[in-house]
């Protein structure tokens, strides 16, 4: 399988499970049990208003590789036969711009690279969260 030839879709579908994996498996290392709350706090992370906020971060402050901005560009720019649901299409299509170099970094099997984005995924949401509740 050829995967720069996969469409922007393609690579969100993909990504979009890596990250929600990535969030279950931070919220349960977390400590977090309880069915309801695991849902409450995992929807922190894979809301498309957090994506798309945390990829425009990753953006502004130059912390992706021309590679990984040309895939983001791919996913968001990749005309999608599904409708944005709960936000704004252009929301949703920076958030399947972010799936999409997630789905990229998987595939080629990038794993510190991930590893490195979720961590700083994290405290973005987690630090945007905090700054949200003192105001």
């Amino acid at each position: 399988m050829r995967i720069d030839l996969l469409n922007g879709s393609t690579l969100a579908f993909v990504g979009d499970a890596v990250l929600s994996l990535y969030v279950r498996d931070y919220l349960v290392n977390k400590g977090l049990t309880k069915t309801k709350e695991l849902q409450e706090y995992s929807v922190r992370f894979v809301r498309a208003q957090a994506q798309a906020e945390f990829v425009l971060h990753l953006i502004q402050n130059d912390l992706l590789s021309e590679e990984e901005h040309r895939v983001y560009l791919r996913g968001r720019n990749h005309k999608s036969d599904t409708k944005a649901k709960n936000t704004d299409i252009v929301t949703y299509r920076h958030a399947t711009g972010f799936e999409a170099l997630i789905g990229h970094l998987h595939l080629h099997h990038e794993q510190a690279r991930l590893d490195d984005l979720f961590n700083q995924m994290i405290v973005f949401i987690e630090k945007e969260e905090t700054v949200e509740s003192h105001t």
